[in-house]
């Protein structure tokens, strides 16, 4: 089992934690992570782009002009695609750019996340973090003290809301619960910032 150190909110060290072998200590499985990603993005396509092609567009009812003796190229409607204000051709519409991932995929992505993340030495695990109300300069020094330069995922075993407020308007910094831990996000910020309690309950999800 992997072994980390355990920090308090001062940085020190006041003991160390095993992690799981089967959450943070498999071998990283990329693909599984590049597909979970790619949909991840996907879902937040809204989708709602669209054209009118020549049957939405206005006009159109009467022929341009007559068929013959004009010397000009025949046209049957001004919502042809060549005219100034025609309908667009093969433009795009409307859908659903959402792809559905298979559960033991979504797993064994979130798995290998973590497990890269205690490859690299990205994760910190404080013993406990708690707030009596929310203090941006508060949580700045937490991270200061843990020496973190770069952006960071903060995760607790529950929602915090004073911990959500605290870390909210500090840049690079993101917050969120033990149970919307998602693969993006753990790839995406820099050090994973993890409490125990947290560490047991996503072990305990993924376990399962």
């Amino acid at each position: 089992m992997p072994k980390v150190t355990l920090l308090n909110i001062n940085g020190e060290q006041v003991g160390e934690i095993e992690l799981s072998d089967e959450i943070f200590g498999i071998s990283v499985h990329r693909q599984a992570m590049h597909d979970v990603v790619v949909s991840h993005l996907a879902k937040k396509r809204r989708g709602t782009h669209a054209t009118k092609n020549r049957a939405e567009v206005r006009g159109g009812g009467k022929k341009p002009w007559r068929q013959k003796g004009t010397g000009r190229a025949r046209q049957g409607t001004r919502r042809s695609p060549i005219w100034v204000g025609g309908g667009t051709v093969f433009g795009p519409s409307p859908r659903n750019y959402s792809n559905r991932v298979p559960k033991k995929v979504r797993r064994l992505a979130l798995k290998s996340a973590l497990s890269s993340k205690v490859n690299d030495g990205e994760i910190k695990v404080l013993d406990n973090l708690s707030m009596e109300y929310p203090k941006t300069k508060e949580m700045n020094g937490i991270l200061k003290n843990l020496d973190i330069n770069s952006s960071s995922l903060i995760v607790t075993a529950r929602a915090d809301e004073n911990v959500y407020k605290s870390a909210r308007n500090i840049p690079g910094t993101k917050f969120m619960p033990a149970q919307n831990l998602n693969v993006y996000d753990v790839l995406s910020q820099g050090t994973l910032v993890i409490t125990r309690d947290a560490v047991s309950t996503v072990e305990e999800a993924l376990k399962q």
